[in-house]
């Protein structure tokens, strides 16, 4: 099963490529402020550098949190909306091993409609001035 995992908690965004439980890519970089503007172009190249499309996805496996509020949302909306548009699988997990628990729920058949974020903590929205 063909996999994209995403993780984008942190200022440090990573994007992984699996076959079943084997890696195939795995990429990282700092996309603080720009994670909105670099997610999408990052995985176009993980794809295109082995030679796969988004046709070819078979799954989304997601980091849900705890994280920056913005970069979970970012992350885990683009990752909703792969799953959404090409009809995948798609789970979420949190810890260390976050990736391989959740390449083995995908292999299990476990799956969401869709994935929210864990933000560890009561979101703060700064209330509009006037």
């Amino acid at each position: 099963m063909l996999t994209l995992t995403i993780r984008t908690d942190k200022p440090e965004a990573e994007l992984g490529l699996y076959d079943d439980l084997t890696q195939l890519a795995y990429v990282t970089w700092t996309a603080h402020r720009q994670l909105a503007e670099t997610l999408h172009i990052k995985i176009s190249e993980v794809l295109k550098a082995n030679q796969k499309t988004l046709n070819d996805l078979e799954a989304v496996a997601c980091y849900a949190g705890p994280g920056s509020f913005t970069g979970l949302r970012i992350g885990l909306t683009t990752a909703n909306a792969l799953a959404y548009a090409l009809e995948l699988p798609i789970v979420t997990e949190t810890g260390a091993d976050w990736q391989q628990t959740a390449l083995k729920r995908l292999q299990s058949g476990e799956t969401s409609t869709a994935v929210m974020p864990e933000y560890g903590a009561d979101v703060h929205i700064t209330p509009p001035k006037s």
